[in-house]
């Protein structure tokens, strides 16, 4: 008798159910499911790991800015989204022997002395800023500092020596060295025959960001000197070059998950391959592929990643994304392999792997049919959790330059850049290694909360 859907109602007695399947069934996968959607930080992480993956992909097509486009008016920007520059024509040269003091005070140089007067010249830009002060009785010559974010409170604190003048009577000076739109304080120090005065005078300079009219006409045609243009939109701020972030970071991401979901796979998948054989066949086979396994596990990986390198003729300098991702695959598969065999020792014993036997099954049909499906929970733990493990890898051998070098984006090598950088500017470092912290974290959760979805056993304590 072949057993149909009616033979499996609700038995009813007197118009009411007096038995039926207090739950329905379902099958492994669906059982799965349902006990992985429980677990709410393993499925915010699922939606995390497709968020990612979404960005990945069709983030560039809707973010269409170049990563590689390079605006030196924007470098080391911060979160952008609005703002005024203005459009300025080029600077002219400063006439510097009508502002010479042909005759200087002559008095006695005071450790105190100060200047009369100190101001700035004209509206400063991040194209110049010009700086005049009255000459001090007895000095030789001026020193000039300059300090950002905060005003000088002493003789200590007045910031970067930007130039002395030459002789008592220049009593100017013009500062283009890598100006910003922020404000500067800028001290200047007479000097006499017994060294710096114990005095100074600071004025404040709040820079304004401009654009020459050459360079403002290509992006809006028709702008003229004094004119404000608006400021380009960086969501997460530019880099040392002035290259967009958020461009950089989503070209980075196929880089960064290229290699780390990619490896994973074909190490995951020979380690399959190798284990399946070994715990099937046992015996010699078996403790070759093992002692093989060992010895792989015994090798150096930043030693084989140099000797892979130097093998495909990658010299210093130059990206290396498939030596790395060879070195992944090479040296990563034997714990995989061993996860496999372990498996598969135990389920080759397994009663309907007899009865299978006794059918006239044969080995092929056995891995294939019986065995491999019964390990797929396994395996796609495992994946889950060597994901992580190879981003990690990526970014810490482009960190170092070993793997991934500019200008090709990944996020290693953008946290290589913006360490460079970090107290001045942090957002270089910040937005790639939080990038790299969310993925980990993501695909961590994910594996813990997969692993306890499809461990058969939970089903039974339920």
């Amino acid at each position: 008798m072949t057993p149909n859907v009616s033979d499996f109602k609700p038995a009813i007695k007197g118009g009411a159910i007096v038995h039926q399947l207090s739950r329905p069934s379902q099958s492994y996968w669906q059982d799965a499911w349902r006990r992985l959607k429980q677990d709410k930080r393993a499925l915010v992480s699922l939606y995390v790991v497709i968020g990612i993956l979404l960005i990945t992909v069709a983030g560039p097509w809707v973010w269409t800015v170049d990563p590689a486009k390079q605006d030196l008016t924007m470098v080391s920007k911060g979160p952008t989204f609005s703002g005024d520059i203005l459009v300025v024509d080029p600077v002219d040269d400063w006439d510097v022997e009508a502002l010479m003091v042909k005759e200087p005070p002559v008095g006695d140089f005071s450790r105190e002395a100060k200047t009369l007067r100190f101001e700035v010249v004209g509206t400063p830009t991040t194209q110049a800023i010009r700086l005049r002060w009255d000459p001090v009785p007895g000095s030789t010559g001026y020193n000039i500092y300059r300090a950002h974010g905060y005003a000088p409170g002493s003789m200590a604190t007045l910031g970067i020596p930007l130039a002395e003048t030459d002789g008592a009577g220049a009593v100017h000076y013009e500062d283009r060295l890598d100006l910003k739109d922020i404000d500067y304080y800028y001290s200047v120090v007479a000097v006499g025959d017994f060294g710096e005065a114990d005095a100074y005078m600071t004025v404040k300079a709040d820079t304004q960001q401009a654009l020459l009219v050459e360079e403002a006409s290509k992006r809006f045609p028709g702008v003229e000197a004094g004119d404000t243009i608006p400021v380009p939109v960086h969501p997460l701020g530019t880099d040392y070059l002035g290259r967009d972030m958020l461009a950089r970071l989503m070209f980075g991401a196929r880089v960064s998950l290229l290699i780390g979901i990619l490896s994973p796979l074909l190490y995951i998948l020979i380690g399959t391959i190798v284990g399946g054989i070994a715990g099937y066949m046992g015996g010699k086979a078996d403790q070759w592929m093992m002692r093989v396994s060992d010895f792989v596990v015994a090798l150096p990986f930043l030693l084989m990643m140099i000797n892979i390198r130097i093998a495909f003729g990658i010299g210093p300098g130059e990206s290396g994304i498939f030596p790395l991702l060879l070195a992944l695959v090479i040296l990563s598969w034997p714990a995989t392999a061993r996860l496999v065999r372990g498996q598969v020792l135990q389920l080759r014993e397994e009663a309907y792997i007899s009865a299978s036997k006794l059918l006239g099954a044969k080995p092929t049909y056995l891995i294939t049919r019986h065995i491999i499906p019964n390990t797929m929970g396994v395996l796609l733990v495992s994946i889950t959790f060597a994901v992580p493990g190879a981003i990690f890898t990526e970014a810490f051998l482009s960190f170092i330059g070993m793997g991934v070098v500019p200008p090709t984006p990944s996020w290693g090598s953008m946290c290589n850049e913006g360490i460079k950088t970090m107290l001045d500017t942090p957002h270089e470092l910040i937005f790639p290694a939080a990038f790299i912290c969310i993925t980990v974290l993501a695909f961590n959760l994910l594996g813990d909360g997969l692993r306890d979805a499809l461990d058969a056993k939970m089903r039974s304590r339920e």
